[in-house]
């Protein structure tokens, strides 16, 4: 009976996350995406609606639901905008390592702003010198009696300029490597904060990547997020952890998007008197696109599910599920393109958008080709 309440309570979720995306959120991803226009009005539906607070569990007043449940929210508003499908997945990744790393103090504070959409979150980890290699990340927060002392910078930061607070990952102790990393919450208004110019990309336009920089920026001790020196474990759950679920339905709602813009515009347009959805190529196509976003979807929802019931193999199964939805997407919405022949190539319609999106999908979070080495490397034993 318990499995049967949940999984009913997965449908409702998805079937409103899907309704708010096509009624609310995608009459206006159009012109977000063309004049860069963080979706803040998006942002402040899903707080409305409840759907920030998925994936947080019941005692701190969020919904509950696990990574099925998530994804499954992401990939719905990913069919109506990715831009904003990403901002959320951003802002519930600060959430999450709130919840299960933050003092109790800290999760009074934040969680309930944030899950309202009152308080936007993000995270910040990735700088010019380290990539997607954590461990090498360069910025440095000195204890200074009640303060850390902080110093260094972060690039390609989704939200950044935008969100009120940011789980910043930085190195408490030089000596002591990965274990001298630790998680705080830096709020927007820091005196030693500051931002750069918004990053002008190929897509995900909508989602204001900046760098961030940090000049004697002094922040409460009582913002440290977990342990001194437990920051990677700290940003692995919620990250890694979560995250990557995340991105990969974020994926999987741009594939599927692009398989309906297809099916669509192959019924409806008309060359020499008949649609061009007679002719096999264009069969050929639609048949490898569904194909590749059906293997998606079920991927994801079989990767979060084990993810769910084993925790410990949340960051394997984000692993997969992140790479193949990423790939996938990348060669569908290329499919999508070439079924609409030269329309697909025309801002007007939304493929070209989609193409964009999709391909941002595969170098952020982590690059496929790290996330193909992590799961051989699991696989091997390495």
């Amino acid at each position: 009976m318990k499995q049967n309440n949940e999984s009913f309570g997965q449908h409702e979720l998805k079937d409103l996350a899907r309704r708010i995306a096509k009624e609310r959120i995608a009459p206006n991803a159009v012109e977000r995406d063309l004049k860069c226009v963080f979706p803040w009005d998006a942002v402040r539906i899903l707080g409305e609606t409840g759907l920030l607070s998925v994936g947080v569990s019941e005692h701190y007043g969020g919904v509950g639901g696990g990574r099925t449940s998530f994804a499954s929210v992401a990939r719905e508003i990913s069919r109506a905008c990715a831009s904003t499908a990403l901002v959320y997945v951003s802002h519930v990744i600060a959430a999450k390592g709130i919840e299960t790393a933050g003092s109790e103090a800290a999760t009074k504070k934040w969680l309930p702003e944030m899950l309202k959409g009152q308080c936007l979150g993000a995270f910040a980890v990735h700088e010019p010198g380290c990539g997607s290699n954590a461990g090498a990340i360069a910025t440095t927060a000195q204890r200074d009696g009640d303060n850390y002392v902080v110093n260094g910078s972060k690039f390609f930061i989704t939200s950044a300029g935008e969100a009120d607070i940011y789980l910043v990952l930085v190195r408490t102790d030089p000596e002591k490597g990965p274990k001298g990393i630790s998680t705080l919450i830096i709020e927007k208004d820091s005196p030693g904060l500051s931002f750069g110019s918004a990053e002008d990309k190929m897509g995900l336009k909508s989602t204001s990547s900046r760098e961030m920089f940090f000049t004697d920026c002094r922040v409460p001790v009582g913002n440290l997020i977990g342990d001194e020196g437990g920051g990677m474990q700290v940003i692995g759950k919620a990250v890694v952890g979560w995250g990557f679920f995340g991105a990969a339905g974020i994926s999987a709602g741009i594939a599927r998007s692009a398989v309906e813009i297809s099916i669509r515009h192959a019924t409806e347009r008309i060359i020499a008197g008949q649609p061009i959805a007679v002719h096999q190529g264009v069969q050929f196509l639609i048949s490898d696109m569904i194909l590749g976003t059906e293997a998606t979807e079920a991927l994801l929802v079989a990767c979060a599910e084990r993810a769910d019931s084993s925790p410990d193999s949340a960051a394997l199964n984000g692993f997969k599920a992140k790479l193949f939805a990423s790939e996938t997407a990348v060669e569908v919405t290329n499919k999508a393109i070439q079924v609409l022949g030269g329309h697909g190539y025309c801002r007007d319609y939304i493929v070209e958008r989609l193409f964009r999106d999709a391909r941002g999908l595969t170098v952020h979070f982590k690059t496929s080709e790290w996330l193909r080495q992590d799961i051989a490397k699991a696989a091997l034993d390495l």
